[in-house]
């Protein structure tokens, strides 16, 4: 079995004999689990999510499994290229009431995003799913709810300054782990939830599996 944490004086928490392999190319969720001891082999895949939300939606899906139908195309998409692998794939969808809130694509529309928010409580919904050989083994979710504080054009702007570039990868157009946690008035949920994996549930299906030594 191939050693999954950076530092070699750290003790192997995998104990599959296959590889986790985690299919995003988000920094925050490999962060998420090499600091609890897994280092899982980056996958980045390609999924039209956008295409997914269309067909999930005529389909007759609920906004709320929304997360869960992408985490799930994408651990059967890295599935495909690594069949023998335990995929692990995960997604984060926002909403205020019944609007779907995307990435914003710039400047402009980061703000928009921002004033959309302000004032308001969303709802964040981190789904993840682990599939091999092409079957999906375990599709679940975690939901939070976030409280942001009014916010004027100049409060955005000057957060938005502040806050750099970073904040257009992120759909709420904020990490609460850094300046972000600014904007809040009040936060309800699960802290790895926010951040866009439902940890300790991975790790509880992991372990309940034997895939874990702790």
């Amino acid at each position: 079995m191939a050693r999954l944490t950076a530092d070699p004086s750290e003790p192997i928490v995998w104990a599959g004999a296959q590889p986790l392999v985690l299919a995003s190319k988000s920094a925050s969720r490999r962060a998420l689990l090499a600091a609890c001891g897994l280092e899982p082999d980056p996958l980045p895949v390609d999924v039209d999510e956008r295409a997914l939300e269309e067909r999930h939606f005529a389909a007759g899906g609920s906004l709320e499994a929304l997360a869960e139908a992408l985490a799930r195309a994408k651990a059967l998409a890295a599935s495909a290229l690594r069949p023998d692998a335990y995929c692990l794939g995960a997604d984060q969808t926002l909403t205020v009431g019944t609007r779907l809130l995307h990435k914003a694509r710039d400047w402009a529309e980061a703000a928009q995003s921002l004033a959309a928010l302000a004032g308001r409580a969303h709802r964040l919904t981190s789904a993840f799913c682990v599939a091999r050989a092409g079957t999906p083994l375990v599709v679940d979710s975690d939901a939070a709810q976030l409280t942001m504080r009014t916010l004027d054009e100049g409060e955005i702007r000057r957060y938005l300054d502040c806050a750099g570039p970073r904040v257009l990868a992120s759909v709420g157009v904020y990490q609460l782990e850094g300046l972000g946690v600014h904007l809040f008035d009040r936060v309800q949920g699960d802290h790895f939830t926010i951040l866009g994996l439902p940890l300790l549930k991975v790790l509880a299906w992991l372990r309940s599996e034997g895939l874990l030594s702790l």
